[in-house]
């Protein structure tokens, strides 16, 4: 099952969102990084480059974090409850060469705003598609980064951090040890 561009790529912007905060590290610590965040996703629109705006940021993260734990009635009242903060109204837009999708907030809505909104809007295609599954934490037993499975098979077990390759190179290893003894 193939997803709508926007819906992959807002569900793509919000893991990415979720695993710049973790219980050792942060991924945002300044504007700065925010800007490279913004730049790495494609996010158009009004940016402040400001410490409140990166504060606003920070403040979303463990509220997105919390659907990959949910079950579904907890991801809707998530879902419905970012949507009804942000006053959302669902609209056709086209803009910067990408074809006509949808965004429920003006462009110059304040950042974490435009945020939410495009992971509320990509989660409810996931909730009414069937789709949670696709959401997982890695596999690695070390990381607790969030994904989401995009894959056509639904295979994918690892996040982007490297993990997948770490897992392979411990039972390469653990093979490798096993003849030896």
């Amino acid at each position: 099952m193939r997803f709508a561009h926007d819906t992959e790529c807002g569900l793509v912007a919000t893991a990415g969102l979720v695993n710049t905060a973790g219980p050792d590290r942060e991924g945002l610590p300044d504007v700065a990084a925010l800007d490279q965040f913004i730049t790495a996703h494609g996010w158009t629109g009004r940016h402040e480059h400001t410490d409140a705006e990166l504060r606003e940021v920070h403040a979303l993260r463990p509220r997105l974090r919390r659907i990959w734990y949910a079950d579904i009635d907890e991801v809707v009242v998530i879902v419905n409850g970012l949507l009804r903060e942000s006053r959302a109204m669902p609209q056709l837009i086209r803009h910067d060469d990408e074809p006509y999708h949808v965004h429920a907030v003006p462009r110059d809505a304040p950042l974490a705003t435009r945020m939410a909104v495009e992971a509320a809007m990509a989660l409810a295609d996931l909730v009414r598609m069937g789709e949670l599954s696709r959401l997982r934490i890695c596999a690695h037993p070390d990381c607790d980064n969030v994904l989401v499975d995009l894959s056509k098979n639904r295979c994918r077990r690892f996040c982007d951090a490297g993990c997948g390759n770490r897992a392979a190179v411990s039972a390469y290893r653990a093979r490798k040890a096993a003849a030896h003894s």
